[in-house]
């Protein structure tokens, strides 16, 4: 195990480990994180099965798009590499957490001037969206983040339709915690023998890096919104001024002040707000 100085506190890092397939029931590993924060309670109890050696791992040798994904692995690789500029380490390294023992990760790699964890998948055309891919690869993504200290990720993914997509993923502390939380309760479960239950809480959704450019043109709703956005402007303008300017003019001794169908009022905290005020008694005086 490596340690590195951070501000005075010496960090455990990862550390690196060899281990067959038939180890993986032993630890819980990236791809289990999405099965343990899915919504899927026959795939969580047949995981459960497996981690107990109850049952063999599932054979996803006919799993075509599995196949595929594992296929262009190093196609998605270099591609990556290529149009990026970075290069890609520690391919496939498996690796334990410093602390929990019983979590691990199989790094596709990280990306050497961030250390960025690096996962590369390949997705069908009709099923892909930018918001699907990272929804659906989060569980593992945020795994595999904390597996390692790592404070982002890229999602690297081609499409079957000929289209390579580059996700960047950060650090959530919020979901990280629900994830561990819920890998404790289902490894508890594995030890114990007590069959588990969905965990059952909607994950925040993470930040990510917004990286595109969007037309929206094509809306009719957005149309209607700019077009009134363009209408108000100047006009809003005007009333933020005002509004800056009313509040230099009231005395600083009083609670409210009206006058010419305006009203300003104090806050306990010396915030002040207006509205307005109608009819007779528009121009009344303060009392």
């Amino acid at each position: 195990m490596r340690a590195v100085q951070t501000d005075g506190v010496t960090e455990p890092q990862f550390q690196l480990v060899k281990f067959n397939p038939a180890d993986r029931r032993h630890f819980i590993g990236g791809s289990d994180a999405r099965v343990i924060m899915g919504q899927d309670a026959a795939d969580l109890a047949r995981l459960w099965r497996e981690k107990r050696g109850e049952t063999a791992p599932e054979d996803l040798s006919n799993n075509l798009v599995v196949q595929l994904g594992s296929i262009t692995e190093e196609l998605n690789r270099s591609w990556y590499q290529r149009h990026s500029g970075h290069t890609i380490t520690d391919v496939q390294k498996r690796v334990r957490h410093p602390v929990h023992r019983w979590m691990a990760a199989t790094l596709d790699g990280i990306v050497e001037p961030t250390g960025a964890v690096f996962e590369a998948k390949f997705m069908l055309p009709w099923a892909f969206t930018e918001e699907i891919a990272a929804a659906k690869h989060m569980a593992q993504l945020q795994h595999n983040m904390w597996v390692i200290a790592a404070r982002s990720a890229v999602l690297s993914v081609i499409t079957g339709g000929g289209k390579w997509v580059e996700i960047k993923v950060h650090a959530d502390p919020l979901y990280q915690h629900l994830l561990l939380t819920a890998e404790k309760k289902f490894w508890r479960c594995v030890q114990s023998g007590e069959p588990p239950s969905l965990f059952d809480v909607e994950p925040p959704r993470p930040r990510l890096e917004a990286i595109k450019v969007v037309d929206m043109s094509g809306s009719n709703l957005w149309a209607e919104l700019a077009a009134t956005y363009l209408r108000t402007r100047a006009a809003h303008g005007d009333h933020e001024l005002a509004k800056a300017e009313l509040k230099t003019l009231v005395p600083e001794d009083a609670r409210e002040a009206t006058g010419h169908g305006v009203r300003a009022k104090r806050s306990k905290s010396g915030a002040i707000s207006f509205d307005a005020i109608e009819g007779e008694n528009a121009d009344a005086a303060v009392q």
